[in-house]
């Protein structure tokens, strides 16, 4: 995992990922669309970030930085979510 992704998996909730995503994104361009899902797989939560930049210049900057992939038109991320304090007691 890259110190990018490392970062965003600090995130609790999908509120504070979406302001680290556009936070890191600034760095290229505008976000021009942004949808989280959230899920949970082996007992792991995660998001799945499906976003789209001004333009694909932008936006290869960014498949550099995250390693993201392509989803039809949309770049995607998944990040790994920190569980809550009260699933770790």
């Amino acid at each position: 995992m890259n110190s990018a992704l490392k970062d965003l998996a600090q995130c609790g909730d999908v509120g504070s990922l979406e302001s680290a995503l556009r936070t890191l994104c600034s760095e290229f361009g505008s976000v021009s669309r942004l949808d989280i899902l959230t899920m949970i797989d082996a007992g792991k939560r995660q998001a799945l970030c499906l976003l789209q930049l001004d333009s694909s210049e932008q936006e290869q900057g960014l498949i550099t930085k995250l390693g993201a992939g392509r989803f039809g038109e949309d770049l995607c991320v998944v990040v790994e979510l920190r569980l809550p304090e009260r699933a770790l007691a």
